[in-house]
């Protein structure tokens, strides 16, 4: 197995183990920073029963909103790959960039100039504390991968993105990319 150091602009794919955390149970994070201090991910592929102009009636669009993961659930966060257009984003890497300037980011949205395949909505987010991750690390909770899938992973469907990266793992994880979420219900 192939073993990364964590790295702002990876992926987190949780260990099939992690089972009966709400969270984390089957998701793939985004790590949008990572430092001595801590590090910072959005949950990819937890959508929400909601879309931004739920939650932002002055938005014209149904773009979906995502769980971030369980820190500040009442915040809104988003990562996009228009910096050219949104004014104060940071860059996380390959293209990928993390918040911005809210009003212009609704007047471009509005205006029809950003695309649900440019920007991805979250609520809330992951965050883990100095060495917390890579603790977590060593009891085998995640596995780091890659982004391969570069900017266009803010396009990516969410239904089916965990299983993609289990297969993608081969050997010992091919058996859990085809089992229950909880495999009591097997």
């Amino acid at each position: 197995m192939i073993s990364l150091k964590p790295k702002k602009g990876h992926l987190l794919v949780a260990e099939p183990s992690t089972i009966g955390d709400q969270s984390f149970n089957r998701s793939v994070v985004l790590l949008a920073d990572h430092n001595d201090e801590g590090s910072v991910g959005f949950i990819l592929n937890k959508p929400l029963g909601y879309s931004i102009n739920d939650l932002v009636p002055e938005i014209r669009a149904s773009f979906k909103i995502y769980n971030g993961g369980p820190v500040e659930q009442d915040n809104l966060y988003f990562i996009h790959n228009i910096p050219e257009l949104i004014p104060g984003s940071i860059e996380i890497s390959n293209g990928i960039y993390w918040g911005g300037d809210f009003d212009s980011t609704k007047e471009l949205i509005n205006n029809g100039l950003i695309k649900k395949n440019n920007i991805r909505f979250f609520l809330g987010y992951s965050g883990w504390n100095a060495h917390q991750l890579e603790d977590e690390l060593e009891e085998n909770s995640w596995i780091i991968s890659e982004n391969r899938y570069n900017n266009k992973i803010i396009g990516k469907s969410s239904t089916s993105f965990w299983k993609e990266k289990i297969m993608e793992l081969g050997g010992d994880y091919l058996i859990w990319s085809n089992a229950p979420e909880n495999p009591a219900l097997n």
